[in-house]
Order: structure tokens, then C-alpha cells, then sequence
């Protein structure tokens, strides 16, 4: 019988299976590929479950690198509620301190435990930030920024009446953006430091009950765009509240962006090798 030991987190409801593989112990247990074995894991009801998975390995330029997977087995830059989890794990198996760094495809990400189960993280700064974009086939403007991955940003006026699944699916595989596809999200402003969202995650295809990353995205587009003020209470499907911290540069720029929230340990386990060969 083969044993994998884990974590089972969840930040704002977006939950992960994280593994610390510093000494290379998916790749000396599994005989199946890491993207297999990810879908595997990840499937709800037949293994363990989740939205995604990390990993937690050697770096060394900083505390730790991680390499993040969606449920559907792709390999992803960055994800902002993983982000806070991951550094909770390092923290809580001695990884790393209170204070740390680790490295993404999407670049260094700096992150504080700011609480007992609390963590804020810098992000790395948004770019091509484009807004009033005209899709061909969708009768809405849409703006798009990436906040370590590609996000597409709907600003409506009754969140609850949106079909999140359709036109999120609809956006996503949008000729405009590519092979790559994006993240769609749908906001709507409830004050001038508050936004209420719903994401349709690329990799989860389907809807989530938190994105960090696309939290982000909402609101750092909603201060560019003067919809709203930092910090940004971001309220999510899951009820939990992100806060998101935009410092701008200039005008239509942004120095410096923090996301924090909830980063919760809900369970440590160890999966045996049915959990991927089934």
C-alpha cells in the first residue's frame, strides 16, 4: 500500500489538496503522470476531492517554490487563494516564518500570517489591463486584467440573476482570448468600498465559490475604472469577504496590490494508493 501525506485547506471556500513534496514524494509513490494524478485526487465523491492541488517544494532563492494544478489537471501561474493556504502550510510545518517568500510561474510571492488562521499576501503587480472590450456574440462590455492569470472582469447590476455557468463558459473559450482562454468574472458594485462576485474558473470549468485572483482582478479594475476605493471588501459566493489592497501608480497603473483572507486547515490525512487507482 502506497501513502501520500496532505493537508486538506480551503480559503474562502476555494478548497486544495496540498502535498509537501520537498523530498519528491509524488514522484517516488505515483506511476502515473502529476496531471493524472491531480485529476485523480481532485475528483469529488470518488477520491478525495478538491479544487485544485499544490505542491510544496525546494527553492532556492526563497522559502519555498509551489506548483499549483486546477482539478482538471492543468498547471496554472498563480491562484490567490491557494496562495494564502500554501503559506499557512509552510508556516504551520515549520517551512517557513511568519513572514515569507516563495516563487510561482507567475513571479516571487510575498506573504504575512496576519492572524490565527488569517494570511496576506503582495501579489505580483497586474498587467494588460484593457477595459470597454467588445466581444463578438456577447451584448456586454468587458474588461480584462491579469492578476498572475488571465481574468475577464463583467461589472452588472444584479449579481444573482447572472448565468454564471453560460456566459462564463461563453467567455472563456471567447475567440478573443486565445488557446489560453481566461477566468471570467461577474461583479457588482455595492459601494465605493464594497463588490459583491461570482467566478467561472478556467481548469474547474464551472463556477467556484471563491477566486482570489479573480477577486483581485474585480477590484483592482473597479478602483481603475473609480467604481471603488481601496482596500475593497470583495464578498464571494461563499459569503467570505477577501480584502484586496491597490496602491496606484499614477492614473491608470498600479504600484502595489495585497490580498488577505482566511486560509483554514480543514482536515490532515494521509491518501493511500486507491485514492489514484481506482
Amino acid at each position: 500500500m502506497k501513502k501520500i501525506p496532505f493537508f486538506k485547506m480551503n480559503g474562502s471556500g476555494n478548497d486544495f489538496i496540498i502535498i509537501n513534496n520537498r523530498e519528491n514524494v509524488v514522484e517516488n509513490t505515483v506511476d502515473i503522470s502529476i496531471e493524472e494524478f491531480v485529476r485523480r485526487v481532485c475528483k469529488r465523491r470518488e477520491s478525495i476531492g478538491a479544487d485544485g492541488l499544490i505542491l510544496i517544494e525546494k527553492d532556492d532563492d526563497c522559502d519555498f517554490r509551489w506548483r499549483f494544478f486546477n482539478s482538471d489537471g492543468s498547471e496554472v501561474e498563480m491562484c490567490g487563494n491557494g496562495s494564502r493556504c500554501a503559506a499557512r502550510f509552510a508556516f504551520l510545518n515549520g517551512i517557513a516564518s511568519l513572514s515569507m517568500k516563495f516563487s510561482t510561474l507567475a513571479g516571487v510571492i510575498e506573504a504575512e500570517i496576519t492572524g490565527v488562521n488569517t494570511v496576506k499576501v503582495k501579489l505580483t503587480n497586474p498587467k494588460d489591463y484593457e477595459s470597454e472590450i467588445k466581444l463578438e456574440g456577447i451584448d456586454m462590455p468587458a474588461s480584462f486584467i491579469n492578476t498572475g492569470v488571465p481574468h475577464v472582469v463583467y461589472f452588472v447590476d444584479n449579481i444573482d440573476i447572472v448565468n454564471v455557468k453560460e456566459l462564463g463558459a461563453k467567455t472563456r473559450y471567447h475567440e478573443y482570448f486565445g488557446d489560453e482562454g481566461t477566468n471570467v468574472n461577474f461583479a457588482e458594485v455595492v459601494d465605493e468600498s464594497t463588490i459583491k462576485i461570482r467566478t467561472y474558473e478556467r481548469g474547474v470549468e464551472d463556477e467556484t465559490l471563491a477566486c482570489g485572483t479573480g477577486s483581485t482582478a474585480a477590484a483592482v479594475t473597479a478602483v481603475l475604472e473609480g467604481r471603488c476605493e481601496s482596500p475593497v471588501d470583495v464578498v464571494t459566493k461563499s459569503g467570505k469577504i477577501l480584502k484586496v489592497y491597490v496602491y496606484k501608480d499614477g492614473d491608470d497603473g498600479v504600484d502595489r496590490v495585497y490580498l488577505e483572507g482566511d486560509a483554514l486547515l480543514t482536515y490532515i490525512g494521509t491518501m493511500i494508493d486507491e485514492a489514484w487507482n481506482y
